[in-house]
């Protein structure tokens, strides 16, 4: 097996067709068993994608006419990564990558030579990547400049962490286990950890670890959950007796951590559109023996799924560009497209104005997105607010995020943590 050759195909499938990272990279590895080759198969496949942009402009300078072959321009990419960003011994991953040539020996020439002038010209292609901002941040052109646009002063800084892998954080189930034990058992194991600046509830690892690694994960002591995502809980102020909407609620981090937050909840239903998913929110629920209404059903529809009880809290966490998560999914830089962000907006606006009216009178929504745009967070809320008479914003008092004309916005990077937007509502 040629690991090379495998991230080609992985790519490819991102690349040429679309298809999310994720699930290429679970189909493609679902017969490999060897844990290394996984492991290096992942590290190439996440990085080529993370800086495709960059990869592109270099090797389209290296050819001297276009490469029509989408393969094997894409196994290049796989080669320059790895010579550019990987310590791995170069004549090695020249030789490695020629080999998953594979049957078109044909272009075997032509891969060897273009590896090997990059490795003569190297310092001459940084030089021209500095100079060049689609290949300097490696971003799409039109995410540079909306961020630009968004935030003058932060868009670098932005852009430099969306191509930062991202830390491993766990929220720590206080049914189960105390924060300093369950640290305490982690460094049993031998894995560096420590507690998070944000929340005493939050551990972040030095190094990420398969789930497996951590103790006691399978009986719920622990959930993977970045700490922006973590901080949702906490504002909706869930107390005993009341009942819960979560509304796009896949995968079910959000509804697990209220259960555990309180768990004197009369009755949390989590919604979803996506019956698939549903899956995930049941294999979390089971794993920390706690427990939700899962419902599949549009979010625009409540008609269709509602037993017009009134919630006395909704969690909105809304479909959005995920722009504030793209150091854990490089491949959004490949798939998402400008014109997808106003199609977002605008089921956003459908999904507040259609879930309001389930909320009691004094009852909270809180509005939630993984997105740094201004028009898919405090724009939105903004629009929501001026249409909406019965709502009013509850401030966020908080030493974490930057307050916006309504509600919070955490910046990628920011003490860790994703990209993340907050606004709470409270109807009159």
């Amino acid at each position: 097996m040629n690991s090379r050759l495998v991230a080609t195909k992985i790519i490819c499938r991102v690349v040429n067709n679309g298809q999310s990272l994720t699930s290429a990279i679970e189909i493609e590895l679902s017969s490999i068993p060897n844990i290394k080759d996984r492991a290096l198969i992942q590290a190439i496949c996440y990085g080529t994608i993370r800086y495709y942009h960059c990869l592109n402009f270099i090797l389209n300078r290296l050819l001297r006419k276009p490469l029509k072959d989408k393969e094997i321009r894409v196994l290049i990419l796989v080669g320059l990564f790895q010579l550019k960003y990987m310590r791995i011994k170069s004549h090695a991953v020249v030789s490695q990558t020629v080999s998953a040539v594979n049957k078109k020996t044909w272009v075997k020439g032509l891969v060897n030579a273009v590896l090997r002038n990059y490795l003569r010209q190297e310092q001459n292609l940084k030089n021209l990547v500095e100079v060049n901002e689609i290949a300097k941040f490696s971003h799409p052109k039109w995410m540079i400049d909306w961020l630009k646009s968004d935030w003058p002063e932060h868009f670098e800084k932005i852009l430099t962490e969306n191509n930062r892998q991202a830390p491993m954080a766990l929220r720590v189930n206080q049914l189960e286990t105390t924060t300093d034990q369950y640290l305490k058992k982690l460094q049993e194991k031998d894995i560096n950890a420590f507690v998070s600046s944000v929340r005493k509830d939050t551990i972040v690892l030095n190094s990420g670890v398969p789930v497996e690694q951590l103790p006691n994960f399978k009986k719920g002591y622990v959930s993977v959950q970045d700490t922006a995502a973590q901080l949702a809980a906490g504002l909706l102020g869930v107390q005993a007796g009341h009942r819960v909407l979560d509304v796009c609620a896949a995968p079910g981090g959000k509804v697990t951590h209220l259960l555990e937050v309180q768990p004197q909840i009369e009755k949390l239903v989590a919604v979803d559109i996506d019956e698939n998913r549903l899956s995930s929110i049941n294999e979390n629920l089971l794993r920390l023996n706690v427990k939700a209404d899962c419902i599949a059903g549009d979010a625009c529809r409540p008609s269709q799924w509602w037993d017009n009880q009134l919630f006395d809290r909704i969690l909105v966490d809304a479909p959005c560009s995920a722009m504030g998560v793209i150091r854990r999914h490089p491949d959004i830089k490949l798939l998402r497209r400008q014109e997808d962000i106003k199609k977002l907006q605008q089921l956003q606006k459908k999904i507040l104005d259609a879930i309001w009216p389930l909320l009691k009178p004094g009852g909270n929504l809180l509005y939630v997105t993984c997105s740094v745009f201004k028009m898919e967070n405090s724009t939105q809320v903004s629009d929501f607010l001026s249409r909406t008479p019965d709502a009013t914003e509850i401030p966020i008092h908080a030493n974490w995020g930057m307050t916006q004309v309504h509600g919070k916005q955490i910046l990628t990077g920011e003490n860790g943590m994703d990209g993340f937007y907050y606004a709470c509502l409270r109807k009159n």
